[in-house]
């Protein structure tokens, strides 16, 4: 019996990130689920559910923001990995969770081996580590 693919919900409104994204990610044997905005992906989300093993938000994206998107997505699921991805730096992304932190933080441009790394220790229980103030 063939094990359950993780799913990664990606949320970003950059076309090129997403579908070069998705290319890696099914590549390396993930499912993917594909938003172009925090509003189409909270919709899925809604939709999907449980289904969803770790989210890959952006963090700056026009309409609702990635902080928006990162707080409506815990308000239906508190347990949801969720990844960051950001061209700002660990320490600048971070900075504006005060609070509840996301899972994991990837800094764009990021490598595939990068993104597989970080997208298994999240949806295996793994936290990012705080950034320093």
């Amino acid at each position: 019996m063939a094990e359950r693919r993780l799913c990664v919900l990606l949320i970003d409104d950059e076309d090129v990130i997403r579908e070069m994204v998705t290319e890696i990610l099914e590549q390396e044997g993930f499912e993917v689920v594909v938003a172009s905005d925090g509003e189409h992906g909270l919709e899925l989300f809604g939709e999907r559910g449980e289904g969803i093993d770790v989210v890959l938000l952006d963090l700056s994206m026009p309409g609702l923001s990635g902080q928006d998107t990162f707080a409506r997505l815990l308000e239906k699921r508190p347990d949801v990995p969720v990844i960051l991805s950001s061209g700002y730096d660990h320490e600048e992304a971070m900075r504006r969770f005060e609070g509840h932190a996301p899972a994991g933080f990837i800094q764009k441009p990021y490598r595939r081996e990068q993104l597989k790394a970080e997208i298994h220790r999240c949806a295996e229980g793994g936290r990012a580590p705080a950034a320093a103030h």
